[in-house]
């Protein structure tokens, strides 16, 4: 028989460091959107985390009630409580509802846009998860319509803030683009890591058409559209911030590597923060993001302009 645990742990809470990814939407805010200061949106922000961590749970549950036919092929999922046999239906849509209702009333307390986009974050569960759509069976479509909510976090962040102005969509794709490469990297990481095509379709049908080639090459693709984004979003908005560049091309570089390790974090991005060294990569990117947002590097601007090329 199920017990509270069970439906707590098909919620995965301890996937809710996730809802982290909303605080680069809240920062870019802030930098753009200047009658507005932080002090004053503290609530928004909590409540933006609260609300889209029930939201992501919602997903989450009806991701492991509906997979649990699949991950009983996997080394490790296959001990998960749906698999196991512990969860039934009623329970699980009574938890998916009320995740739901929570996650939409906490929305709807910061404002119309935010509850927009935790809706579709609640929808983009479903197209992910629910036949017919089922999006996470299609090749290269699972890893994109997976990697969007990135974006979406991204602008739940935004929206947290101000709702009176709309981001770049140039930071958007972005952003979407370097969840796409996480994602793809994740998928690299489990296809080696199960080590067998024919074993590997059985826990995700998608893998009947990867290879780990055609999954490096595709990450690869997005980590490049992620740089390419972020850079014309830099240029147009900071041109300090082109320095980072580097630092980003490193991190993807860092990502990369640890998709290579046995049992690798990149398969679990909930645990990459036991990942000391590419901590302490992050907190350096974060610093120097800072400073570079704060002192003015004139000859930048200047390289940025067409006129340069006037000698």
């Amino acid at each position: 028989m199920a017990n509270l645990k069970d439906y707590v742990r098909i919620a995965r809470p301890d996937h809710w460091i996730k809802q982290l990814f909303i605080f680069p939407g809240t920062a870019f805010a802030l930098f753009l959107v200047k009658e507005v200061t932080l002090a004053e949106r503290i609530i928004p922000i909590i409540l933006s985390f609260v609300a889209t961590s029930f939201i992501a749970s919602a997903n989450y549950v009806i991701n492991e009630w509906l997979d649990a036919e699949f991950d009983q092929f996997h080394p490790n999922k296959n001990q998960r409580p749906v698999v196991s046999g512990n969860i039934n239906l009623t329970g699980v849509l009574i938890e998916y509802s009320i995740l739901t209702i929570l996650g939409f009333v906490c929305s709807l307390l910061i404002s119309k846009w935010v509850f927009f986009m935790e809706l579709w974050l609640w929808i983009m569960g479903i197209v992910y998860n629910v036949k017919p759509m089922r999006s996470k069976e299609i090749p290269y479509l699972d890893v994109l319509s997976e990697s969007v909510n990135n974006a979406i976090r991204l602008l739940i962040g935004w929206f947290a803030i101000t709702s009176n102005h709309l981001p770049p969509v140039s930071i958007i794709l972005g952003y979407w683009m370097g969840g796409a490469f996480l994602m793809a990297t994740k998928r690299f990481s489990e296809y080696r890591m199960i080590g067998d095509k024919q074993a590997a379709s059985l826990y995700r049908k998608s893998f009947k058409f990867y290879s780990e080639k055609s999954l490096l090459i595709s990450a690869f693709f997005y980590a490049l559209m992620s740089v390419f984004f972020s850079g014309v979003f830099m240029i147009k908005y900071r041109a300090e911030l082109i320095l980072d560049i580097p630092l980003i091309c490193g991190l993807f570089c860092i990502y990369f590597y640890l998709s290579f390790e046995k049992n690798s974090s990149a398969q679990k991005p909930e645990k990459l923060f036991k990942e000391k060294y590419l901590m302490l990569y992050l907190i350096i990117i974060l610093i120097i993001t800072c400073v570079l947002l704060i002192v003015d590097i004139p000859w930048l601007n200047w390289i940025t302009k067409a006129e340069m090329i006037n000698l």
